[in-house]
């Protein structure tokens, strides 16, 4: 079982009487890759500062396995922090940047030479000591910037948007280096990033932010699988987030078509948001669909295409290997487990990427269809009654 090793309780933070975290609750745990999510302002980096000590919470409390630490300065704290700009030395070479904060300690040189050693092979920087700061490439000032973090030995290393500055490319090789460094030196990371892939792709746990509130904790599965509400659905990935109303347990109502899925315990008959993941629609032949449209836009993305298509005003976006020319006349088919409904919030009709608008849909194949209590199964194609 997981130690706890950072909470804060009841944070809040208010800069002239605007808030900027809204009594927020978070627990870390001992060697946890945790990473705050979300929009520029939503309150992510104000929290790693606090948890840093460079700020101090407006009311609330900051826990270090269960002590207090509220009023202890950033440098007396068991956490140092990387930056997006990484505030390297450039009179000093590689090796004196990663022992400047030894030397402060005044360690024996021993120790320091043998600790400098070791975080260039754990950075991946050895043969690198003697080089010039200036003549590394910004991934390489990133492994410098991280290694001086590193050789203090902290217990939890915070990094602000460390690859911020980075191209496409090195981002993604960073993005794997830090989670391979995170796991070998057996500490916890805080991240904070508004950059949905990379908390995806390295992260044990996500915070998603957005107003100084966090809207949802969880693994990067659950977060992108069962989000909470419709900003983390849209904040998370691509989404087509619709108005629905749900009959019954695993019965949704869309546009007036009831479906299959596989969510339960809301009221009957009441109002949800329903999220469909571009990847989760099937394109078919008009007559086996659940819905048909037109195609109004294809993207061919290398992996597979981005395709919008008009159900009769609103636009989906389908992700497909298949090609389906502009101006085809498409049916689609959603399984069950690929319809994911969530509870009317403050969010609800602010999302939907792709959609002109969200009118009653009662024109989809035959508008003067009655459809009565028909529920289409995704599942075998029978329509349910």
């Amino acid at each position: 079982m997981s130690k706890e090793l950072i909470r804060l309780v009841n944070c809040r933070m208010a800069f002239d009487n605007e808030v900027i975290l809204n009594d927020i609750n978070l627990y870390i745990n001992d060697k946890e890759f945790l990473t705050l999510l979300g929009p520029s302002g939503c309150g992510k980096t104000t929290t790693l500062r606090i948890i840093g000590g460079f700020l101090t919470p407006t009311s609330g409390d900051v826990l270090f396995e269960g002590v207090r630490i509220n009023d202890v300065p950033p440098h007396k704290r068991r956490v140092n922090t990387v930056f997006q700009r990484y505030a390297l030395f450039p009179h000093l070479d590689v090796y004196e940047n990663i022992a400047f904060g030894l030397r402060l300690k005044k360690l024996p040189e021993k120790e320091i030479d043998a600790r400098v050693t070791e975080m260039l092979e754990v950075v991946s920087l050895k043969g690198f000591q003697n080089r010039s700061v200036s003549s590394l490439s910004g991934g390489q000032q990133q492994r410098v910037a991280i290694a001086r973090a590193l050789v203090l030995r902290p217990e939890v290393l915070l990094l602000d948007e460390p690859l911020g500055a980075l191209d496409l490319r090195l981002r993604k090789d960073m993005q794997q280096e830090l989670k391979r460094i995170q796991q070998q030196m057996g500490i916890t990371f805080i991240y904070v990033t508004h950059d949905q892939e990379e908390a995806l792709a390295m992260s044990d746990t996500v915070v998603v932010m957005n107003e100084g509130i966090i809207q949802q904790i969880g693994s990067p599965e659950a977060i992108y699988n069962e989000p909470k509400n419709a900003f983390v659905a849209d904040f998370i990935g691509e989404s087509n987030i619709l108005d629905g109303i749900m009959r019954a347990d695993r019965c949704v109502e869309i546009f007036g078509r009831r479906f299959a899925c596989v969510d339960s315990g809301f009221a009957p008959n009441e109002p949800v948001d329903v999220v469909i993941r571009p990847e989760d629609v099937d394109i078919v032949p008009p007559d086996a669909g659940h819905l048909c449209g037109d195609v109004t836009s294809v993207t061919f993305k290398g992996m597979n295409y981005d395709i919008i298509v008009d159900f009769a005003g609103f636009k989906w976006l389908i992700q497909t290997s298949d090609y389906c020319p502009v101006g085809a006349h498409i049916g689609i088919r959603i399984e069950p487990d690929g319809i994911h409904v969530m509870k009317k919030s403050v969010y609800s009709g602010m999302f939907g990427d792709y959609s002109s608008y969200s009118a009653e849909y009662d024109e989809i194949n035959d508008p003067d269809a009655d459809l009565g209590e028909e529920v289409f199964d995704p599942g075998d194609g029978e329509v349910v009654k």
